[in-house]
């Protein structure tokens, strides 16, 4: 009788109902058997916990922000991985939260966990090329970046990024500066922030070409996305290339 797989049943959940942060950890559980989960969420509780100890009474939104950009960045010492950016522990919020530095989407996943157990209604925004944070904020929105120390982004610093990553050609004509940026700043679902964290993942190890490490993220993936038939047949030739051929056919066969 096959174990019940604990990704897979949290995933078969709505989407509200998705603890975020346990979803990453178990994708971490893949390279870190027997990892601890439940202590890694409960240090993140702890964490949590010392921040809400330090907010003034009756302090804003704005006010949290700054309480937690101090206590993450500024006391414990958080910060992007610029020199080592595609070291695959910078993927799992496990060595991130040890070694207190990750890339924009996992510096972002425990901005949010933290945020959010201090009473801000912070969301994940899947923008092009780098991972942020929005808050609504009054009929305004404050964009933020984790990866920079929580730094708030204007418009001008947001336009700037586009330009970086999008080229002429997809715009469609119109220069870069000129597209809206709301759609861009949409808030990313709990699947879409795990799908784009695997996706990170996969191009590590597919550069790195280690296939077993490959497998597991595909497998993670098409449980977050089944309806991916890239991954579907990119794990099919991978089950191949392991000389896994029943499994390869059946993949590429449904594919």
């Amino acid at each position: 009788m096959r174990t019940p797989d604990p990704f897979a049943e949290l995933l078969a959940r709505d989407e509200a109902e998705i603890d975020l942060a346990r979803a990453c950890l178990l994708i971490a559980a893949d390279a870190y058997p027997g990892l601890d989960v439940d202590g890694y969420l409960g240090e993140i509780e702890r964490l949590a916990a010392r921040l809400r100890g330090r907010l003034p009474p009756g302090g804003g939104a704005e006010e949290r922000v700054l309480a937690l950009n101090q206590f993450l960045f500024d006391d414990l010492g958080y910060s992007g991985n610029a020199g080592n950016y595609y070291d695959p522990r910078n993927s799992f919020l496990n060595e991130v939260i040890d070694r207190r530095t990750g890339i924009p989407i996992t510096l972002s996943v425990l901005y949010l966990e933290i945020g959010r157990r201090i009473g801000l209604e912070l969301e994940g925004v899947s923008f092009p090329g780098h991972f942020l944070v929005r808050l609504r904020l009054r009929g305004a929105m404050l964009v933020l970046d984790p990866f920079s120390g929580g730094e708030a982004l204007s418009e001008a610093d947001l336009r700037e990024r586009l330009q970086r990553v999008i080229p002429e050609s997809a715009a469609g004509g119109a220069p870069v500066e000129a597209l809206p940026l709301d759609p861009f700043l949409e808030p990313a679902g709990k699947r879409q922030i795990l799908a784009r964290l695997l996706r990170n993942l996969k191009g590590i190890y597919r550069d790195a070409d280690k296939p077993q490490r490959l497998l597991e993220v595909l497998n993670r993936m098409l449980v977050v996305a089944p309806e991916a038939h890239g991954e579907l047949r990119e794990r099919g030739l991978l089950y191949q290339r392991l000389e896994c051929y029943r499994a390869a056919l059946k993949d590429l066969q449904d594919y």
